[in-house]
């Protein structure tokens, strides 16, 4: 359980790094200087059940590259879907995908595959870091 609870702490703020990051660029595209980044508490914990991936990594780490981030992607977008789901029936989901082209439920944007994609493999290897760091000697 300690292990567990580590993995999501660093997994949550990974992501909320990521995604300020990934917003402040985007205000960059706009030429918006000030490169205001921006995320929602509730990206925390979602976010941080990326932790649930650190099974799945050990089980995929023989496998290439190009499976192992095509299995995070969809498991990503899927946990993308379900949680954007339940949040919008509360309404409180802090993105709205509505406007782009390949949307699904206005909660899941298809053609952030690519950025999944790596996005999966950092996690995969800040997982794969904290076994190793975990493990006694």
């Amino acid at each position: 359980m300690k292990k567990f609870l580590q993995n999501f702490i660093h997994c949550g703020l990974l992501g909320w790094c990521l995604e300020i990051i990934f917003t402040a660029f985007s205000a960059f595209r706009r030429r918006d200087l000030r490169l205001p980044g921006t995320t929602s508490l509730w990206m925390f914990p979602i976010y941080g059940l990326m932790a649930l991936f650190a099974p799945i990594c050990r089980l995929l780490k023989n496998r290439s590259v190009w499976f192992r981030g095509t299995v995070y992607t969809a498991l990503i977008f899927a946990g993308e879907f379900v949680t954007g789901i339940w949040l919008n029936r509360h309404k409180l989901c802090p993105w709205n995908y509505e406007r782009a082209r390949w949307n699904l439920n206005k909660v899941v944007r298809l053609d952030y595959a690519p950025f999944w994609f790596l996005t999966g493999l950092l996690y995969e290897r800040l997982l794969r870091g904290n076994d190793e760091t975990l493990r006694p000697d």
